[in-house]
């Protein structure tokens, strides 16, 4: 097909849903209607006589032809976009853009903010979007394209997957301080299992406490379990209840509801705190940006102190 007959706008669009997996994504990108993404994508495939993207369960999916055509398309692409650079270095290419960050609601409740601004002192205009996930689900959501990036405690031992890890996490306690005495500043192992306990767990029934418990032959009663570190200042308030969490999150918490912090008087091991990703993209400009942005916000968080 002759270069004339053809709109070359429809590689930006071509490049759109490779990138975002998805139409309204695209389309939020451009800054143009769905129904245009759709209408561009009909030309593409008359074009390169190919489906090229494919709907699943979760968006588009890039048939063969179209990964073998995505790095020559965004290399041409990419070489424009440095033209214009040339004549406008402090332009903005990230109106319009996205990227998925997964994590658990822990990671968001801690680190969300300071997230938010770094990522935008280094792309401006770029919208971050955090979606929900957790070690046992986040290598087939970043294989199937629903994330960009993600942080978690593990999760990332797929070959097509690259990780780097951003620190170490931990746990502490987090209670309503009105079912403390006066001072008290702790608790020991007796009271720590004395009193009711909320679990915060994808699955609900079973924690790192309970094992941890079990081997001292000890055990706890539960009273409640939730998937959401959001709930617990609504369940804990008032009661006599403890719930054991990473430490960012419960310090995150205490600073916003009144709640109390203290050390876990069981032993638990420390965790790693990873940052994944597809490595076929691991040099994508963008991705590399926010990895940066990301890798910047945990440098600045100082080493917990014992627990």
């Amino acid at each position: 097909m002759n270069i004339a007959n053809v709109d070359l706008n429809l590689l930006k669009t071509f490049e759109a849903l490779h990138d975002e997996s998805s139409a309204s994504r695209a389309a939020l990108r451009l800054g143009v209607t769905q129904s245009a993404i759709s209408a561009a994508l009909r030309r593409l495939r008359e074009v390169y006589g190919d489906q090229l993207f494919v709907r699943t369960g979760r968006g588009l999916a890039p048939t063969l032809r179209a990964n073998q055509l995505k790095p020559v398309i965004s290399e041409a692409l990419d070489r424009c976009r440095q033209s214009l650079a040339m004549v406008d270095p402090q332009g903005s290419q990230y109106q319009g853009r996205s990227v998925v960050l997964g994590l658990s609601d822990d990671f968001e409740i801690a680190y969300g903010r300071r997230l938010i601004e770094e990522i935008a002192r280094r792309a401006p205009k770029l919208r971050l979007i955090f979606r929900q996930t957790h070690s046992q689900i986040v290598a087939s959501a970043l294989l199937d394209r629903s994330l960009d990036l993600a942080i978690t405690a593990g999760g990332f031992a797929e070959r097509r997957l690259s990780r780097q890890v951003l620190g170490e996490g931990h746990y502490a306690c987090l209670v309503d301080p009105a079912s403390l005495a006066p001072g008290q500043q702790a608790i020991d192992l007796d009271e720590f299992v004395r009193r009711e306990h909320l679990l915060v767990s994808s699955g609900g029934f079973i924690g790192i406490t309970d094992e941890g418990l079990a081997a001292q032959g000890l055990s706890r009663h539960v009273g409640a379990s939730t998937t959401h570190f959001a709930a617990l200042p609504f369940l804990l308030k008032g009661s006599q209840a403890v719930a054991t969490i990473p430490g960012h999150a419960a310090q995150a918490i205490a600073q916003m509801t009144g709640l109390k912090v203290l050390p876990c008087p069981l032993a638990l091991p420390r965790y790693p705190v990873e940052l994944g990703w597809r490595t076929q993209v691991q040099l994508d400009p963008l991705l590399l940006k926010v990895r940066e942005a990301i890798v910047a916000c945990f440098a600045l968080i100082s080493p917990p102190s014992g627990d």
